[in-house]
Order: C-alpha cells, then sequence, then structure tokens
C-alpha cells in the first residue's frame, strides 16, 4: 500500500508540474541536507537542553532561562545576530515552587495535582474541608459565600470514563493522507481551525466562572480549588491556565487552582454525595515576577548574499514556550528542535543562500499566538491594518512545525493552490522519507496562521500525531521520553529542504489574497 501511496503522490506531484515551471533543485546540495541532517543530527541534544536541563517554559522566568540558552547555542553554530526582541508588554511571569496534596480522611491517598497557570498559594501547609457546590453559575454561587472558610472547593462533575480500545500512539494511514491529498480547496473566505475555536470559545467560558469563583472564594477566605477534565485520565492530567488575565498582566495573586486526574476527582464526589467526611492536606506556594513584564521572541539569521534577493527573508519558526505541567517537549520543543536543527544543517554544510534565512522561536504563543502576532504587528504590516510594509513584501515564505514529535509527511496549502506545484516538486527528494503529501486544507492553532492572515505564504507541515492528542499535548506526560528521535531527524532534514529551495528560486513564493479568517 505503501508503494501505491507513493505512485499516487507521484502522479499528483507530475500533474501538477503540468501546471506550473519545474523547479531549478540543486540536488547536490539536497543530499547534502540529508547526510547532515540524518547522519549527523544534533536534534535529540537539542530537545534535551530544552526539556530536561532548561525545564518548563512558561512565559516568564521559565520561557527566559531556556531563550537565553538558545541564544547562546544558535550563536556557537555562527547562526548570525541571535538576538531576545521585545515584541509588546506581556504582564506578570510565573512558576510553581512547590505543591502537595493527599486526601487524609477517610483514608490517606497521595493526589497528584498541578497549580493551573497564573494561580495563587495555600503559603503553608494546610489540612482542609471540601466544599462540595453543584452550581455552575455565578448567581447561585452567591449562596455559598459564608460558607468557604478554609474550605477547598469541589464542583460536581459527572464524568464517564469509558474504556479506552485504541491506541494512544498513531501514524496516518496511507488512506488518510490520500483523501487529505484528494480534498477541494477551501473557500478563500472559509473560517480556519472551526473546531479549535470552538474549544477555546468553551475554555475562555469555563475560565470566565473559574475566574469569579476564584475572587468570591479568595474573599471568603478559601484556600483552594479542585479541577479535572474529562480526559484527565490514566495519570494524565491536562494543564494549562487563566491566560486571558494572564495576557494582560491583571491576574491578582489569587487561589490555589488544582488540577487533578478525574478519577481522582470522581472518587471525592462520589464521596462527598455519600455524605462521608473527607479530609485534604494541601500545600502550594507559587510566585509571580514583575521583574521584567515584557514579552520576547528569539531571532536568528543566515544572512543572503544576492545583491537582489539578500533583503528577502525566507522565516522559519516554532513556538518555544510550552505550558508547565511537564517540559513541554513534544508542544514544542520538538518543534523549536526541529527549526534549531534546520538552520545548523544548512549553516554546518555551507550554503550561501540568496535569500535571507530567519529563524523565529515565538513566545506566548500557547496564551494566544502573541509573540508571531506581534511579530507581524511590529514589522510586517501598517499599524492597525493587514497591508504590507516593505519589510512585509519582502517576506518570501513562512514554514511551522508544531504538531509534535511526528515525522513529517507533506504540507497544508492553507488554500495556497498555487504552491502546490512548487512543493510538489520540493517533496520528491524527501519522498522516501514519508514526506508525499500535500492538501489544499487550512489548518489552524498555531504561528503560520498570523502570517497567512495577512497575505503571507504561511504554512503548517502535516506531521504524523503519535501520542500528541492523546497523552502528551498540555499534559504532565510531554517529556523527552515521549519524542521520536528518528521522526525528528527527519523533520529537520525536510525543513533544511524547503527552507533552502525557497531562500534559492528565482521568485518568492505564490501568495493568496488575505484571509479573513481569525489569527486564533
Amino acid at each position: 500500500m505503501h508503494n501505491k501511496l507513493l505512485l499516487a503522490s507521484l502522479f499528483l506531484g507530475t500533474s501538477l508540474l503540468s501546471y506550473g515551471q519545474d523547479e531549478k533543485l540543486d540536488m547536490a546540495t539536497i543530499q547534502k541536507i540529508r547526510e547532515e541532517g540524518l547522519q549527523h543530527s544534533q536534534v535529540m541534544e537539542t530537545a534535551f537542553y530544552l526539556t530536561d536541563v532548561n525545564g518548563p517554559r512558561l512565559q516568564g522566568p521559565g520561557f527566559m532561562k531556556a531563550a537565553n540558552w538558545a541564544k547562546t547555542k544558535l550563536a556557537s553554530w555562527g547562526i548570525q545576530n541571535p538576538r531576545l526582541e521585545p515584541w509588546g508588554e506581556w504582564g506578570k511571569g510565573w512558576a510553581v515552587e512547590h505543591c502537595y496534596l493527599a486526601m487524609t480522611a477517610p483514608y490517606y491517598k497521595s493526589i497528584i495535582a498541578v497549580p493551573r497557570a497564573w494561580s495563587g498559594s495555600t503559603n503553608k501547609l494546610q489540612a482542609a474541608d471540601i466544599l462540595y457546590i453543584s452550581a455552575t453559575d455565578t448567581t447561585a454561587l452567591e449562596s455559598y459565600r459564608s460558607k468557604l472558610r478554609n474550605k477547598v472547593i469541589l464542583i460536581d462533575q459527572s464524568y464517564k470514563i469509558p474504556p479506552t480500545f485504541k491506541a494512544d500512539a498513531t501514524r496516518f494511514t496511507d488512506e488518510e493522507l490520500q483523501k487529505m491529498a484528494s480534498e477541494a480547496a477551501p473557500s478563500p473566505r472559509a473560517g480556519g481551525d472551526t473546531t479549535f475555536r470552538s474549544r477555546m470559545l468553551a475554555m475562555r467560558t469555563q475560565n470566565a466562572f473559574n475566574q469569579k469563583m476564584r475572587k468570591l472564594a479568595k474573599q471568603e477566605g478559601a484556600l483552594g480549588i479542585l479541577n479535572t477534565t474529562q480526559n484527565s485520565i490514566d495519570g494524565t492530567l491536562f494543564v494549562s491556565g487563566d491566560y486571558a488575565n494572564a495576557a494582560l498582566g491583571s491576574t491578582p495573586d489569587d487561589l490555589a487552582d488544582l488540577t487533578i486526574s478525574v478519577e481522582d476527582y470522581l472518587t471525592l464526589c462520589r464521596l462527598m454525595k455519600a455524605n462521608v467526611p473527607v479530609k485534604l492536606d494541601i500545600d502550594v506556594k507559587t510566585k509571580f515576577y514583575t521583574d521584567d513584564t515584557k514579552g520576547y521572541n528569539i531571532l536568528a539569521e543566515i544572512p543572503g548574499t544576492d545583491p537582489k534577493l539578500k533583503d528577502e527573508v525566507v522565516m522559519l519558526g516554532a513556538h518555544f514556550d510550552s505550558w508547565h505541567a511537564a517540559t513541554g517537549a513534544t508542544d514544542n520543543a520538538a518543534g523549536s528542535s526541529v527549526m534549531m536543527e534546520a538552520v545548523r544543517i544548512l549553516k554546518t554544510i555551507g550554503i550561501k543562500p540568496r535569500r535571507t534565512i530567519r529563524l523565529a522561536l515565538w513566545s506566548g504563543e500557547e496564551q494566544g499566538l502573541h509573540g508571531s502576532k506581534n511579530y507581524v504587528a511590529n514589522h510586517l504590516v501598517e499599524s492597525g491594518t493587514t497591508k504590507l510594509t516593505k519589510e512585509g513584501d519582502n517576506i518570501a515564505a513562512y514554514f511551522n512545525v508544531d504538531n509534535g514529535t511526528g515525522k513529517i509527511r507533506g504540507v497544508y496549502l492553507q488554500g495556497n493552490q498555487e504552491v502546490g506545484p512548487i512543493f510538489a516538486q520540493w517533496l520528491k527528494p524527501f519522498n522516501d522519507l514519508g514526506a508525499t503529501t500535500l492538501t489544499p486544507r487550512n489548518t489552524g492553532g498555531t504561528d503560520h496562521l498570523s502570517f497567512d492572515r495577512v497575505g503571507l505564504p504561511g504554512f503548517q507541515f502535516i506531521q504524523d500525531p503519535i501520542e500528541y492528542s492523546t497523552r502528551t499535548h498540555h499534559t504532565n506526560m510531554d517529556t523527552y521520553d515521549h519524542l521520536q528521535p528518528d521522526d525528528l531527524k527527519q523533520a529537520a532534514t525536510v525543513v533544511a529542504g524547503f527552507v533552502y529551495n525557497a531562500a534559492m528560486r528565482d521568485q518568492k513564493l505564490p501568495r493568496k489574497a488575505p484571509s479573513t479568517q481569525a489569527a486564533r
């Protein structure tokens, strides 16, 4: 079946070529890229330092520690002008210093718990009762006002945990890739990732309820609040934070807000419904940072050499920030390591690109694409518009990686049909590595959208899912051990090839009209 898919994709490439001019591929350089990327890779060493050594890269001090390491590393490779560029005001940084939670009655049970980002502290070890709340609206919450002191809040949930019969880790099948390749082009006015936007809207609605609950609870002397998600099973906790206020820097030093597994949460709910007395020990210490409230991106270049084209820029990027429950390995040390490795490969083999190649590692992506959106706003468009500046018009292409640790299987064209014939040819030297597929569909939720929405050719690569949605994305399991070395080597090699081709071709990549879709 693999051979059938390869033939199908080659046929697709041939049919696309009939509508566009042949690309001038430097196969000798492509071979050097393959050899360096597959035989002499440093991608896992980079990933190790971003995860195990530097730890979580949440916006604030965790991000800055790793960012300074990356800046130094890029300089050691000879990548020019590595820098931390401020993009604007972010607000408070935040970190966890200590967290302990246990049930002490009706028996002892330790509970895995992670504070939600930008939540507060208990200040010391506290013994607490549970206040069990069935209300889900802020009007009903007022009836609990006099009952909150020294309590830990538990809001009723009735989740069911069905058995799981599917493997956590998957790869795209030949049939799935072929279906993606054969899809019709999206409407020019079609929205982007509507499922993602719906999920974000639901999260923001829940966050609004949580904010009001926490404010009331803090006023009344409560110690903390527990939360969970339906997919937080088998010890995997899906943890983010109240990023709407965090982005504005207005979140107060408020209530300890802990995510626990759905199994532990439902255990507590059943005990409370049965009127069994429950006691907890809770000790949470978090810290807010206000010494530097700006946000920063990490930038570096391989300068262009063609007198006529060196002011044009091919960009490659990934978001560098992560959530804090683990070390952000698949989201997105994987993408950041791949992009750092791609420029290392190109620098090591001694290319002389016609256009400038610029690496961008973004901050604040997890809270709403802040780093990339502000880069576009600060550099590439006129203030308050989507009209490109001269610098913006010089962007030849932007390539992004942010779908986990899986190998690259192709490219989402974002409805830009004119790049299809070009990318089909660029993929051919990597077909044997599994990169075969072009799909016209849009994909959302990450930094290429900041470029796409103003009409610049911004693209996300198709990647095998592996365990991204089931086990690692925004969870306490997102660690180095879940990275796939061969997949990341392949991804960096493919990216390096695409970036090199974009930097060397006679023209910039074709553009489409500015999209009306929202950036996140």
